[in-house]
């Protein structure tokens, strides 16, 4: 390791443990490299701007980030909320089942685990707490199942993957359905297990005429992930413009569909997309500026030609990625990971012959599991805030949905075909 490159890796960590913006220690970080190595510090500036002119896929981002927030600001949630209730009926632990199966549909919407979280979350948990249910065990399992929401079209992170591994978005998309639907289905099971064991309500029972009138309600904002996917697949748009589409229709939905969004409301969600967006884009920004720097030290060959030196099977390779991922995921924020150090692994998951629509859903899914994870799982601190529930309680409750969330993980790294199959048969990939 060159001294510049050790000068850079020792401020970047000693910003880490000052807590300070990971995207200011970035940069700062990069901006040392540079000083140390003699170089212009111009370059930083440059990468920066290249970055963002060249990739036009980057675009989506904030257009979904915009979406996300429209769709939490209106009715949307409640309405969602109410369909996936007439969908499960009479169910033992019911409110659970729901819980999870909204979290499914409004992926199809937002593609963010936060969005989630902090918008359906509230509704499911206070829901779940007067209906008998644990408050810690609500907020356990609202986390898990936020987390199906960047792994279901559309995904911010699946986005960003792209951008940064020059993948198919639309492939990356369709390869994240099976598993987002297999994560649904093994944590409704869990959930089945737990509310017989703890004897949970089951829920009211829905009469054909009532469950039409929520499905009724709540058609436009379903409308939301057919019209992306159905415009996305048939090639009608791009993802981009499948995102500013996305936006326009909730727009629309909330304000004329739900009466639920006023002008104010309007700019206090225009006001809320431009902190998240600011925030994203300057760390997408300063991670550029790292991946220059690991390729300009040829980082990336010399740690794959390591790994080459030892083993040659892409199984183990995934075996130790999934490992780092979820230690790392444990303290480290998401977008960290997938902006410093999954660049670094995906030329030896190439060199390994490690489809990237795979290897993309791998480590998606892998960053998703560490948003539960504790001790600094983003996912619990929100439900453990908006909920007033105590987090010492919500960590306890969360091992066994990790648990299932690692078993699909398993399931997802060493079957390939779970997210290949669609891309395949769709012809998105061969």
């Amino acid at each position: 390791m060159s001294f510049p490159l050790l000068i850079t890796l020792i401020v970047f960590i000693l910003i880490f443990l000052l807590r300070m913006p990971i995207a200011i220690g970035m940069l700062s970080a990069a901006a040392c490299y540079f000083l140390v190595k003699g170089g212009d510090l111009s370059l930083i500036v440059n990468q920066v701007m290249n970055t963002y002119y060249t990739n036009y896929v980057i675009i989506a981002v904030p257009l979904f980030i915009f979406t996300a927030n429209v769709m939490n600001s209106g009715k949307v949630t409640d309405m969602i909320f109410k369909f996936a209730g007439g969908l499960c009926g009479r169910m033992r632990g019911s409110l659970g089942h729901v819980n999870i199966l909204a979290s499914l549909i409004f992926s199809g919407m937002t593609g963010s685990a936060i969005a989630d979280a902090a918008g359906l979350g509230k509704i499911e948990i206070a829901a779940m707490k007067d209906d008998g249910y644990d408050a810690e065990f609500a907020c356990a399992i609202t986390a898990a199942s936020a987390t199906i929401g960047p792994i279901f079209p559309p995904s911010i992170p699946l986005v960003i993957y792209a951008m940064l591994s020059s993948t198919s978005v639309g492939a990356l998309f369709m390869g994240g359905m099976i598993p987002a639907i297999l994560l649904a289905l093994f944590l409704m099971i869990y959930v089945a297990i737990v509310s017989k064991k703890r004897n949970y309500p089951r829920g009211e029972r829905i009469v054909w005429k009532t469950f039409l009138r929520f499905t009724f309600s709540a058609l436009p904002a379903l409308m939301t992930p057919v019209i992306l996917l159905v415009g996305i697949y048939t090639g009608v748009m791009t993802p981009t413009e499948a995102g500013a589409i996305a936006g326009l229709y909730a727009i629309l939905v909330s304000v004329f569909a739900y009466r639920a969004m006023g002008i104010q409301d309007l700019i206090e969600v225009v006001k809320t997309s431009i902190k998240d967006i600011g925030a994203t884009s300057i760390m997408i920004g300063a991670a550029a500026v790292i991946s220059y720097i690991v390729a300009r030290e040829q980082l990336a060959a010399n740690i794959g030609n390591w790994i080459l030196s030892f083993t040659a099977s892409k199984y183990t390779f995934l075996f130790l990625v999934n490992i780092v991922i979820l230690i790392l995921g444990m303290f480290m924020d998401t977008s960290t990971i997938q902006l410093v150090f999954v660049p670094i692994m995906i030329p030896v998951a190439s060199a390994l012959g490690i489809d990237m629509v795979h290897f993309g859903l791998v480590v998606t899914f892998n960053m998703m599991v560490g948003l539960s994870t504790p001790p600094f799982g983003m996912l619990l601190f929100i439900t453990s805030g908006i909920s007033g529930t105590p987090l010492k309680g919500i960590m306890r409750e969360i091992i066994w949905p990790i648990i299932v969330m690692l078993i699909v993980l398993v399931i997802i790294t060493y079957i390939p075909e779970v997210t290949l199959f669609l891309p395949k048969a769709t012809g998105l990939i061969v």
